[in-house]
């Protein structure tokens, strides 16, 4: 059996109750100026925002509060409080004006604390017992939570929407850096890969269609200093409920795309490498390289060509790998169909080996290409005996026959077959 909780509250007789509630109504106009004037005095530098009427907004939240809580005492403390909704809007306030909700809490508090010292004086006016004046206490409390839960509400609101603003304009902002202004670029080719030795080339002066100053209006709106070089990493999620990367202020980061893509300034600062590599832990992808801020989507083009790599399990997963430490990969790999064919034509010689012997000739042939040295050294390199080593390179010989002495022919067949050990089809 469950027993009722007594109510010392509720014990009060009828008459003392209303007679409360109707002092306490009367010194409620009094009560909130003073209120609000002691706010004032402790917290000379919050904005003063009238309401419709020219009155200002945290005077008649504070009235209204008192109103509605005095009200409440005539139909008893253990009824649903119900909290003026001027409360939201100070919550929504405090994101505005840039601040944290712990001003407002203290206002709040240093407010009950006045009501309450009033309250406890009117209560000793109309002889409310103790047990009573503490059971109104604690629902002066919970009302309290209640201010505190609509500020909170107000809040959150304002700063899901404010954040919401912030990532449209830095989409906007990516989109824009993202946009090619090269036409020789345009049509999807990857652009050559800067040197990270050479210097920034100094900036043309703005011209009609000049993308400048859209850019600066639109990194001023996101609060972005714009940077003289950037680098752009493209990631692979490791699941689609993964935390977003815990990347540094000054870093742009648009999780929207199925590749979450980041916009890295001053990628070559010292330690910015490793804080990068530490914010996607977990994470796979490919950072591209430094380039002036306005080649952004040359950057953006060879990480997504380094990630379709990886994604071929052409280039390691697992890590935020760099590609300018996989050069040779990406040139040689992402145009598929131009080495497939140029493979299949200088290649041809190896039809009729089988093979495994076909992939031995190969190997031999790419140690003496890149070393162009003596057997003993491709023996070395290929860990086989120096005869061995001489008899394929006769072969090679028979099979490629003045094709292995042009320089041309030499060079085209270097490029496949490294293209081949890159593709894990030679050792």
């Amino acid at each position: 059996m469950v027993t009722a909780v007594r109510s010392a509250w509720r014990e009060v007789p009828p008459y003392q109750v209303h007679r409360f509630a109707a002092l306490a109504l009367e010194e409620v106009p009094a009560l909130a100026q003073e209120i609000f004037r002691e706010i004032r005095r402790e917290y000379p530098q919050l904005p003063l925002i009238p309401d419709g009427s020219g009155e200002p907004r945290a005077l008649v939240g504070i009235r209204q509060s008192l109103e509605q809580f005095v009200g409440h005492l005539t139909a008893g403390l253990d009824r649903p409080h119900v909290h003026p909704r001027v409360f939201q809007e100070f919550g929504r306030g405090e994101v505005i004006q840039g601040r944290s909700l712990d001003v407002l809490q203290a206002i709040y508090r240093l407010g009950v604390r006045l009501a309450w010292r009033r309250l406890a004086e009117i209560g000793q006016e109309v002889a409310i017992p103790a047990p009573a004046m503490y059971e109104l206490a604690e629902s002066g409390f919970e009302y309290l939570d209640g201010l505190v839960a609509e500020s909170v509400r107000g809040y959150a609101e304002a700063a899901a929407r404010q954040a919401g603003e912030r990532l449209r304009m830095q989409r906007r902002l990516m989109d824009q850096l993202f946009a090619d202004p090269d036409p020789a670029t345009r049509d999807g080719a990857l652009p050559s890969v800067p040197d990270p030795g050479d210097p920034p080339l100094p900036a043309p002066a703005a011209e009609p269609g000049d993308p400048r100053p859209l850019l600066a209006e639109r990194a001023r709106l996101v609060g972005w200093p714009l940077p003289e070089r950037v680098a752009v990493a493209v990631l692979l999620r490791p699941d689609r409920e993964a935390v977003a990367p815990a990347v540094a202020d000054g870093i742009l980061l648009d999780m929207e795309c199925e590749r979450p893509r980041l916009v890295v300034p001053d990628p070559d600062a010292p330690g910015r490498s490793e804080l990068l590599s530490r914010a996607a832990a977990g994470w796979s992808g490919a950072i591209g390289p430094a380039v002036p801020l306005l080649d952004a989507g040359k950057s953006l083009r060879w990480a997504a060509s380094a990630v379709d790599l990886m994604e071929r399990g052409l280039l390691p997963a697992g890590e935020l790998l760099r590609c300018t430490e996989h050069t040779e990969a990406l040139v040689l790999l992402p145009p598929g169909e131009l080495i497939e064919d140029l493979t299949r034509r200088r290649l041809a010689p190896l039809e009729h080996c089988g093979p495994s012997h076909g992939r031995r000739l190969a190997e031999t042939l790419l140690a003496w290409l890149e070393t162009r040295g003596g057997a003993p050294e491709i023996a070395a390199r290929l860990g086989v005996h120096p005869q061995t080593v001489r008899y394929r390179l006769r072969q090679i010989r028979e099979l490629w026959g003045d094709d292995v002495e042009d320089p041309d022919r030499r060079f085209e067949l270097e490029l496949v077959l490294r293209a081949q050990r890159l593709r894990g089809k030679l050792g």
